[in-house]
Order: C-alpha cells, then structure tokens, then sequence
C-alpha cells in the first residue's frame, strides 16, 4: 500500500502544498496566497489546503511544514521576520491541534537543504549546506541526511553573521543596516537586496537584479564592478563556513542561483579565503529548484510515518 505524505512550504506571499508517496513522487499540488489577516487566518488556510489534500488522495496524511523563522526555545514562541501573523505565536501545536494530527515543523532553509541532501544535489555526500540567496540568505546543514539545528534551533542563519571587516575595507562599502537590528550583516550584501544595494553605492543609481546583469552583459563597468564585489563577500563569507562546518557540499538556492558565473567563479574565489592547503568544496546549483521547500517538508513528515514491519517470506 502506497503511503502519503504532505509537504508544505510557507513564504510570505504563497503557501504551498504537495503531497508525494514515500518515495518524494509529487501527487497532487495547490497553491494559495499567504492570509494577511492574522493567525487563526493562517492556520484556517492551511487546514483548508490539508482537508483538500486529503480527500484528493483518500487518506489523512503526515504534514511537514517549512516556515520562515525560528522556534524560540525559551519561549516556544515562533520568530518570524517576514510573516508578521506568525510573530510570537507558538506555531506548531496550533497546527497539530487543528490538523488533530502531528506535524512536524522546521524552517523553510532547512527544508531546502533537507532536499537537496535526499536524492538532491547532494545526495552523494556525507555531509552538505543549503544556502537559500534570495531576498535573504539563510541555510540548513545537513550530515548523512539528518538535519542539524542547534541549541536555538538557528543553525544556518548564515546571512546574520557579520561581513568580515577585510572585505569591507577592500571594497570601501558601508556597514548596511539589517532588518534584524545588527548592522553589517552578511544578508545586506549576498542577497539580492544586497547585490542591489552594492550596484547602488558604486553607481548612485538603483536598480534590480536583472537590470544589473543585463547591464554587465552589455559590457557596463559598473555593473561588472558590482558582481565581482558581490562574488567576493559571498566566496568570504562561503569560505567563513567551511571553516566552522567543512561540508561535503554547498548547494545554492533562491533566486541568486540561477546566476551562472557563481558556479564558475566561487570555487577559486572560496579557495583563495581559506587556509592554506585547504580547497573549497563542490558548490552546486539545486535539482530541485523550486520545489525543494515543499519536498524538504515532505522528508520532514517522512519521520511521522510508521515502521513498516518485515514480512515473512
């Protein structure tokens, strides 16, 4: 008998749902965009994609949930900086007793890098991150396929550590705000904000992602400036972390990872900011692009599944 299991990946414009088998083959899939209204909107949207879910696949089944944020533990308060319904609210068991099943809940990051390290990208590898560079940059690390979260659950907050005062000076560039409250963290440079925000100090003038690499393709000095800035606080900041976490791996994800150049330049780049005799290891784009948040819940909700018990022959 097939079993069935939901994953569910929360943003802070859409929700989405997926239910796979046991094997992460996608079933069904549904869409809706993230309630405003509050928390009890939140989690009524959610039930109404699981009751659909599971008259669609004829069975109650396990829920894994990706979220942006992280579980207090003090608290069991949820922090979110980009769900504002969800801020202070104890998330998981509100879940748990609408749905009148378990779930389990983990951050969206970490859901990527749970992906990409089951039969993903990294599959091969003992040991591996998943940095999610996107309108942030967060991630998930993971060895021999179990996620690693940390005493405070945040294992992988990688975009708020702070720029190394090197980089800084090498480049001339301000210490950003960040909407965390700390200024100087890595988010505001290797995101897509902050390649953004590098283009604008060098240039004076604002504009997007695609405008700036369309720009370097043209063959603007300014924009070409701006990439290889960029390049380089992210290969420092890659290098940071194999230093503290040597994983097998790097999978890139979120919108940055389309870029192309990354692939080629980083490993060099990462290389040159690590000790000597040390080399950067494989950084590779995600197989599962973006579907990788709701199949990383879905490996989530694979815990949640009964051991099947060996028959006889």
């Amino acid at each position: 008998m097939t079993r069935i299991i939901h994953g569910i990946d929360v943003g802070g414009t859409k929700i989405e749902l997926v239910s796979h088998d046991e094997d992460l083959r996608p079933l069904h899939r549904r869409r809706i965009d993230t309630p405003t209204q509050g928390i009890q909107a939140f989690i009524e949207a959610v039930a109404g994609l699981v009751q659909e879910a599971d008259d669609r696949v004829g069975v109650a089944a396990a829920i894994g949930v990706g979220i942006p944020g992280f579980v207090d533990p003090r608290t069991g308060c949820h922090v979110s900086a980009n769900i504002p319904a969800l801020r202070g609210q104890r998330v998981p068991p509100m879940l748990q007793a609408r749905l009148k099943r378990p779930v389990q809940v983990a951050n969206d990051c970490h859901c990527f890098a749970l992906s990409e390290a089951h039969g993903g990208a990294a599959a091969r590898f003992d040991s591996m991150f998943g940095l999610v560079i996107g309108t942030g940059a967060a991630g998930g690390y993971c060895v021999n396929g179990r996620l690693l979260k940390g005493s405070n659950g945040a294992l992988g907050e990688t975009g708020h550590t702070p720029i190394s005062a090197a980089v800084l000076q090498r480049h001339g560039l301000p210490l950003f705000d960040c909407a965390c409250g700390q200024r100087g963290c890595l988010e505001r440079y290797v995101s897509g904000s902050g390649l953004q925000a590098i283009y604008t100090h060098l240039s004076g003038e604002q504009r997007d992602g695609q405008a700036i690499m369309a720009l370097a393709d043209a063959g603007d000095a300014t924009a070409r400036q701006a990439l290889a800035v960029h390049v380089d606080v992210l290969a420092s900041s890659l290098a940071s972390l194999v230093l503290h976490l040597d994983p097998g791996a790097i999978v890139l994800g979120g919108g940055l990872s389309q870029l192309g150049h990354l692939y080629e330049q980083l490993p060099d780049q990462v290389t040159r900011h690590l000790v000597r005799g040390m080399v950067a290891p494989p950084i590779l784009p995600p197989a599962f692009g973006d579907a990788g948040g709701t199949r990383g819940a879905a490996v989530l909700a694979l815990s949640l599944l009964p051991v099947e018990e060996a028959r006889p022959c």
